[in-house]
């Protein structure tokens, strides 16, 4: 099982595979932990009274700062080039570069 999950993250072991999951793992909490205080600082908590809507908000500002904290996460662990051909496919599908 772990030999299919280094073939399909196209990892080089088993611990670069845990260095992927880790900067995964670390990019995501990092961006729940900072969004929260941009949207107090913001006001946009009390300005939103409704909760689907907050989420949806929450949702549109959580993935700019993921992919940002991704790409610095993974440069502190020295694995910026394997993330950033992960960022550029990310990128093409929303059609921001070519």
């Amino acid at each position: 099982m772990i030999d299919k999950l280094v073939k399909k993250f196209k990892a080089n072991s088993i611990q670069h595979l845990v260095i992927i999951f880790l900067v995964f793992a670390l990019s995501g909490s990092g961006s729940l932990f900072i969004s929260s205080p941009i949207l107090k600082a913001l006001s946009l908590e009390e300005s939103i009274s409704s909760y689907p809507l907050y989420i949806f908000v929450r949702i549109i500002l959580i993935i700019p700062i993921y992919q940002l904290l991704l790409i610095i996460i993974a440069s502190l662990f020295g694995q910026f080039n394997y993330f950033w051909k992960f960022e550029k496919k990310f990128l093409k599908r929303l059609k921001i570069i070519k």
